[in-house]
C-alpha cells in the first residue's frame, strides 16, 4: 500500500492510497473523524447569565468552541488514571465574566493552561446589551467523535475512487465532451480528445465521476457506445481531510492509522485465542 501526498499543511491535507480496499478507506475515514480524541467543553457551571440566551443554548455554543489540543499532555477522560474524577491531565478549566454592551466571543474565554486556548478568538457566542452579563465555569475534556460531533478534530473527511478516463479511437475529435466537462479535464488535441496536462501533472485526479462527457459523446450521434469511458479504481482512493484546528490535520492521519492497527492487532489475538 502506498500513499502519495499532493498537499499537506497544518489545516489540510490531500492525498492518494494505492493498493487498498474499499472497507480499509472507510475505515480510514471513519477513524478520522470518530476514534482520535480532542478537547471540548463539556461541563458549564453559570453563575450568572441575564443574556437573551438559555443557559442550554450558551452551554451548547460553547460546546461546539474547537480548541487546541495537545495530546501528549492530555489523555481522554475515561482512560485516565483519575478514574474518570477530573484533573489536570485529561481536563481543563475555562471561565467567562463578562458584562455588556459587547458581542462575547471565544477570545472572552480564560483558560487555566496557556496553552489550551480556542482555536479561534472571533467566534461568536452571544450579544449583550447594557445591564447583562454571563459569568460562569466551563470544564473542557478529551473525549472522541464517536461519543458527540464536537470532539470530532474534522471539519471534512471524505475519500473517492480514483477516477479512470478511457478514450477510444472511434473519437471523432467533434470537442463536445470537452465543452461539457465542469472540471477542464479533458482538451482537444488535433483530431482526438486527451486529459489536460497542468505543469507535468494529469488532470484525470480531478474528475468528478459525473460522466457529462459520455452523455454530451452519446448526443452527437456517434453510435451506440460512447467513445469515451469513466470509470473508478476500486484499489485507488483520493482523501480529503480538513482540521477544524484543534489537532493538525497530519496528527489526526497518523493517530488514525494507529488506531486500526492497534484494533487490527486486538483482533488477531482474539482470533488466537479462540483456536
Amino acid at each position: 500500500m502506498d500513499l502519495v501526498f499532493s498537499r499537506l499543511d497544518d489545516s489540510v491535507a490531500r492525498f492518494t492510497i494505492h493498493g487498498a480496499t474499499p472497507a480499509f478507506a472507510n475505515a480510514l475515514r471513519r477513524s478520522m473523524i470518530g476514534e482520535v480524541p480532542t478537547l471540548a467543553i463539556e461541563d458549564i457551571r453559570i453563575y450568572d447569565n441575564t443574556s437573551v440566551l438559555f443557559d442550554e443554548m450558551l452551554a451548547h455554543r460553547l460546546g461546539l468552541i474547537p480548541i487546541k489540543t495537545d495530546l501528549s499532555q492530555y489523555v481522554p477522560r475515561s482512560e485516565c488514571s483519575c478514574g474518570g474524577e477530573g484533573c489536570p491531565h485529561c481536563t481543563v478549566m475555562f471561565t467567562l465574566s463578562v458584562e455588556g454592551p459587547k458581542m462575547v466571543t471565544s477570545g472572552d474565554l480564560i483558560s487555566m493552561d496557556e496553552n489550551v486556548v480556542p482555536v479561534h478568538n472571533n467566534i461568536p457566542i452571544v450579544k449583550l446589551w447594557e445591564n447583562q452579563k454571563v459569568v460562569l465555569e466551563a470544564v473542557a475534556e478529551v473525549n472522541y467523535g464517536k461519543e458527540h460531533a464536537k470532539w470530532q478534530p474534522t471539519l471534512a473527511c471524505g475519500y473517492s475512487e480514483y477516477p479512470v478516463i478511457t478514450i477510444k479511437d472511434t473519437c471523432d475529435g467533434c470537442g463536445k465532451c470537452v465543452a461539457e466537462c465542469p472540471r477542464d479535464v479533458l482538451e482537444l488535441t488535433k483530431d482526438t480528445v486527451s486529459i489536460r496536462v497542468v505543469n507535468g501533472e494529469s488532470k484525470e485526479k480531478d474528475c468528478s465521476l459525473c460522466r457529462l462527457c459520455e452523455t454530451a459523446c452519446m448526443d452527437s450521434g456517434i453510435g451506440e457506445d460512447p467513445a469515451i469511458i469513466i470509470s473508478a479504481d476500486s484499489t485507488k482512493f483520493i482523501f480529503v481531510v480538513e482540521s477544524d484546528g484543534s489537532l493538525p490535520v497530519k496528527e489526526i492521519i497518523e493517530r488514525a492509522l494507529l488506531h486500526i492497527k492497534s484494533r487490527s492487532s486486538d483482533l488477531i489475538e482474539a482470533l488466537q485465542e479462540g483456536l
